[in-house]
């Protein structure tokens, strides 16, 4: 048989063959599984903020006029009564040394009017007067202490007038801001000083608005000085705010600091925040295993033949580099949590163990 007839009989027969079976594994993506594990999910927030006064104070003169003097600078430290700066007071002084001279005058008529009052009297009782003298000179003493009386309430005005041309701290507090120069024309209830209270600091942080805010009131918070060096120390979170600013897109939140007795060192320095909130049940995966089903989230899962479904998943919150899932996944499962940029349903996969850590 010549060699052309014996290929063409072992083609034959090749052909008549079953073919066999190639493994599919070949075809399967590569990718890194996780595996579902439901825990205690311990949330830290990390938040930038400054520290402030609990109690701020806005200070300006009860009257307007021309400041004639500025006595403190912002920083420094001031008790009650202090005085802060002062306007210049020449009317105030004209005023007052006319109201004194008034009241010179109006206790003289009145003295006088007194004495006329007691003549007159005295005569009627000895029955060398009349009773329309009498009552003359008693209501011209009535009349005279109605302007002895007006004069001292116009002395007491006068004296307020020139103590209120000083401006003076109402209780201890440290200077933060000061916006007054010689020479410059105030008016009356304009604020020209702020003041922080010595009564206590708190942490304002301004941070994108997040569901888990709304459990953050009472929560313990850690905080780190970033601009200042200082120990690490600790507040209460005291105020979330009920709205989203609209200029910023942010929520504040307060936080009280408890702390030993500092100096003013602290007023207006950055800090760091880490608010730990309440753990929860749920499960943690990374946020590249996350996708979409419509406008539901979803996650790639893995069945016992490494074949892959879509499954929806209700995500309870976000983290830097993880999602936390609350429900949709079970104990055990398999998620796709890299490279599922090649997959659709019922696709093989394949576990890339050279990407595991």
């Amino acid at each position: 048989m010549s060699k052309q007839i014996l290929g063409t009989a072992l083609l034959a027969c090749l052909m008549g063959l079953p073919a066999v079976a190639q493994d599919d594994t070949d075809d399967a993506v590569r990718v890194r599984l996780v595996t579902v594990e439901t825990t205690k999910l311990a949330t830290e927030l990390e938040l930038s903020g400054e520290i402030a006064a609990i109690d701020e104070i806005q200070l300006g003169f009860r009257q307007g006029g021309r400041v004639s003097e500025v006595l403190v600078e912002e920083g420094d430290r001031v008790v009650s009564g202090q005085a802060l700066a002062r306007l210049a007071a020449v009317q105030q002084e004209q005023s007052l040394n006319v109201a004194e001279a008034g009241l010179l005058s109006a206790r003289a008529g009145q003295e006088q009017a007194a004495q006329a009052s007691e003549r007159a009297d005295a005569l009627l009782e000895r029955g060398v007067g009349t009773r329309a003298d009498a009552d003359r000179a008693e209501q011209a003493l009535s009349q005279a202490e109605g302007v002895l009386e007006r004069s001292v309430s116009a002395v007491e005005q006068a004296r307020r007038a020139l103590q209120d041309a000083v401006l003076r701290s109402p209780q201890g507090a440290v200077i933060t801001s000061k916006t007054v120069a010689p020479g410059q024309v105030v008016a009356a209830a304009q604020p020209v000083f702020e003041l922080a209270a010595m009564t206590g600091f708190e942490a304002i942080f301004h941070v994108a608005d997040d569901p888990m805010l709304r459990d953050a009131l009472g929560t313990r918070v850690r905080l780190e000085t970033i601009d200042i060096a200082g120990p690490t120390m600790f507040g209460v979170v005291t105020e979330v705010s009920p709205l989203v600013d609209p200029s910023t897109g942010t929520v504040t939140v307060r936080a009280q600091v408890q702390m030993p007795q500092r100096g003013t060192e602290l007023l207006g320095a950055s800090v760091r925040g880490y608010l730990d909130l309440a753990p929860a049940d749920g499960v943690e995966i990374p946020w590249t295993a996350l996708m979409r089903q419509g406008d539901a989230p979803a996650v790639w899962t893995v069945d016992q033949d490494n074949r892959v479904d879509l499954t929806q998943v209700e995500v309870g919150h976000y983290g830097d580099k993880t999602i936390f899932v609350a429900d949709g996944l079970t104990d055990g499962q398999r998620v796709i949590g890299e490279g599922s940029q090649l997959l659709y349903p019922g696709r093989k996969v394949q576990e890339d163990q050279e990407g595991q850590e």
